[in-house]
């Protein structure tokens, strides 16, 4: 059983360490939270800043930022 959960966790860590622009949706998906507590954390200085993306109106944020604030929260409830 040991064997497997190691497994899963080198397997997410694998896929995690692609670093990409994480739109709003997939950070509402991955948070479970809403757009507005998503922005209240961010004024907050409790969650990673969105970040303009070059040449555009649009935003996002740093994929390797959300989810090691996932991991946070997570390793926190331990």
């Amino acid at each position: 059983m040991a064997a497997i959960n190691q497994a899963h966790t080198e397997q997410a860590a694998a896929q995690r360490q692609q670093r990409r622009i994480m739109r709003l949706p997939e950070v509402k998906a991955a948070t479970g939270f809403g757009r507005t507590k998503i922005y209240e954390l961010m004024k907050e200085g409790r969650f990673p800043k969105a970040r303009r993306i070059a040449c555009s109106n649009a935003s996002g944020w740093d994929s390797l930022e959300v989810e090691a604030w996932i991991d946070e929260q997570l390793d926190g409830e331990a």
